[in-house]
């Protein structure tokens, strides 16, 4: 795991740890502290980095010399992490997620972008035992199991997270999350400035008033894929004016767009601003198919904006960019465990999922200020390349060294 000391070292002068021991330095206080709780922190950090889901792996991980000399000579035992991570309150865990969230926000920092894409999404993490918060909620794999339902924020051009909770597990998504995405969309705007568009990108669960007029508000667009209601498939398929945008080889067209002139009746009564549009397509083979005409094998889909000035064709492409978010979670999960809870309490496992996210948007930024061929890469293979490199430690009088051999194929890169 030699590749934990450089990336230890760009951590640290991007100030991360002394700005964990400033804030949550005093959940642990007192001359007879062996362990503060930034280095607590950063130990935990450094396992998530190196492919570890649960304190619990710290004890593995602890027969590595260069993983104890980091840890300061000697790691703490588990019991000592388990307690820590219990320490953490509402206050604390507000905080922590917003380092993580600027941290995500930092490769846009100073940079002028035209525009930026949050692609809002939750997942489900079953659990396997009595844990605080975890009750029986959406579920589509394992119906009736206690769960949390963790709701995730995604730049897009950074392909990093700007927000995260950790939700009881009967919680569904809906105008209770409407403060969640105000936050996340406040302190991206801070971050862009005024004159960069943001695009707010979710999938038919923010089909909902509440969700459209709040991003509304905020001078942001959003991007919905819009409830399939009885009354909206009955404007779609009476619809007949639509417009050929892609044809196959043989002149037929394959993909067709229109707007739909429909709107709900809560639209109407609070004044929100929709815009309905749909796009049909003869050779989509991803997602739902929902067919609505018997005589042709055009599938449909129909989204909500308030866009009003972009095509209808550009609007439904730039919405098919919020596939990106399912790979991410899938890598949040594979790489880093998020599916995996390490306590029976609710805040020391939303604390830890947090300090998932930090180590994920780290390591994002150690690999692009590093590595930039390599930004692409998914986090198993940049754990391969940039973290798990053979290293030998040696001690000489009072110094001690690292010694990496290297690597051709990879110095390439560089």
């Amino acid at each position: 795991m030699a590749g934990l000391v450089p990336f230890g070292a760009f951590v640290r002068e991007l100030g991360v740890d002394a700005e964990l021991q400033r804030r949550f330095g005093h959940l642990k206080d007192g001359s007879r502290v062996v362990y503060p709780m930034g280095a607590q922190m950063r130990l935990l950090m450094d396992a998530f980095a190196v492919g570890e889901a649960r304190p619990f792996g710290v004890e593995s991980l602890s027969a590595d010399a260069l993983f104890t000399h980091l840890a300061g000579g000697s790691c703490p035992s588990v019991d000592t992490i388990y307690r820590d991570l219990d320490r953490f309150d509402e206050e604390m865990i507000q905080q922590l997620e917003g380092i993580a969230a600027d941290h995500g926000l930092a490769p846009l920092r100073g940079r002028r972008v035209d525009c930026v894409h949050i692609d809002v999404d939750t997942t489900v993490t079953p659990v396997f035992g009595t844990h605080e918060g975890a009750l029986p909620g959406p579920n589509p794999r394992y119906r009736g199991r206690p769960s949390y339902h963790p709701i995730l924020a995604r730049v897009a051009e950074t392909d990093t997270i700007i927000g995260a909770s950790l939700r009881r597990g009967d919680t569904g998504f809906g105008a209770d999350d409407v403060p969640y995405v105000v936050r996340w969309l406040r302190r991206t705007r801070a971050v862009v400035g005024p004159n960069t568009l943001i695009y707010v990108r979710m999938d038919a669960a923010a089909d909902c008033t509440a969700f459209l007029r709040a991003i509304d508000a905020e001078g942001a667009f959003f991007l919905v894929k819009a409830k399939t209601t009885r009354d909206l498939l009955t404007e779609v398929w009476g619809t007949t004016r639509w417009n050929s945008v892609d044809w196959d080889a043989d002149g037929r067209p394959i993909r067709q767009v229109a707007e739909i002139d429909f709107q709900r009746g809560e639209w109407r009564e609070t004044k929100t601003r929709v815009r309905v549009i749909a796009v049909r397509s003869r050779d989509r083979d991803t997602g739902r198919q929902l067919y609505l005409w018997d005589l042709d094998d055009y599938t449909v889909q129909v989204f909500l904006t308030n866009d009003m000035d972009s095509s209808i064709d550009e609007l439904a492409r730039r919405y098919d960019g919020r596939a990106g978010v399912e790979p991410l979670i899938a890598e949040l999960k594979g790489a880093y465990g998020i599916g995996k809870v390490p306590s029976d309490g609710f805040n020391a496992n939303h604390a830890a999922l947090l300090l998932k996210m930090l180590t994920h948007n780290l390591l994002r930024r150690f690999v692009a200020a590093r590595w930039p061929d390599l930004r692409q890469w998914r986090a198993p293979w940049l754990r391969r390349a940039v973290l798990l490199v053979p290293g030998r430690l040696t001690r000489h009088g009072r110094r001690t060294q690292l010694q990496v051999g290297r690597r051709p194929a990879f110095h390439a890169l560089e």
